[in-house]
């Protein structure tokens, strides 16, 4: 026991001799998130960035750029928000990029089954960016944020590929103006 008071009081005066306030500490959700990131996987067509700095692991960004499929070409911005009970909560994951697609709809909500009721703890960030990046090679019309993008992908996947065409290269679909993203 005296020992454990000793290491704190020595891990004090670290700090102290380096600006003063103590080492901060981490909460299980960010020691686990850490693992996460350092261990990731990614495909060539993915990056993850950190905004706020290094210091912020628990809100980053990952850009997917397809390069196949329906969005092949394109890129699309994810924000992610890590709760400090990682992972016995999903991320809060949201698309920035404004973007035509049966699965994301136009505030950037996601439906990936991972993030809501097929979350375990057990899966991690990697397990995300793949299920984001398979979104975007086999969009699912069965399970839809954006209902008239689903139905358009189900009845005329011709119409559905010219409108995403049109969305990515910065045109309107329908009455939405989408972003250039390619």
């Amino acid at each position: 026991m005296i020992r454990l008071f000793k290491v704190k009081e020595k891990q004090k005066e670290l700090a102290e001799a380096n600006g003063g306030s103590p080492l901060k500490r981490q909460s299980a959700g960010e020691l686990r998130l850490h693992k996460d990131i350092s261990e990731l996987n990614l495909p060539k067509s993915c990056a993850i960035s950190f905004p706020n700095g290094k210091d912020d692991l628990m809100n980053f960004e990952v850009s997917i750029k397809p390069d196949e499929g329906y969005y092949s070409g394109g890129k699309f911005l994810f924000s992610f928000e890590v709760s400090p009970i990682y992972p016995h909560e999903a991320p809060k994951v949201k698309c920035k990029t404004k973007v035509y697609h049966p699965n994301i709809d136009l505030e950037g909500n996601v439906c990936l089954n991972i993030l809501r009721e097929d979350w375990k703890p057990v899966l991690n960030i990697n397990t995300i960016v793949y299920g984001l990046y398979h979104l975007f090679t086999e969009p699912n019309h069965e399970d839809p944020l954006n209902h008239d993008a689903a139905a358009v992908l189900r009845d005329n996947p011709k119409m559905f590929e010219s409108n995403v065409r049109r969305a990515m290269t910065g045109g309107y679909v329908g009455q939405t103006l989408f972003p250039r993203c390619i």
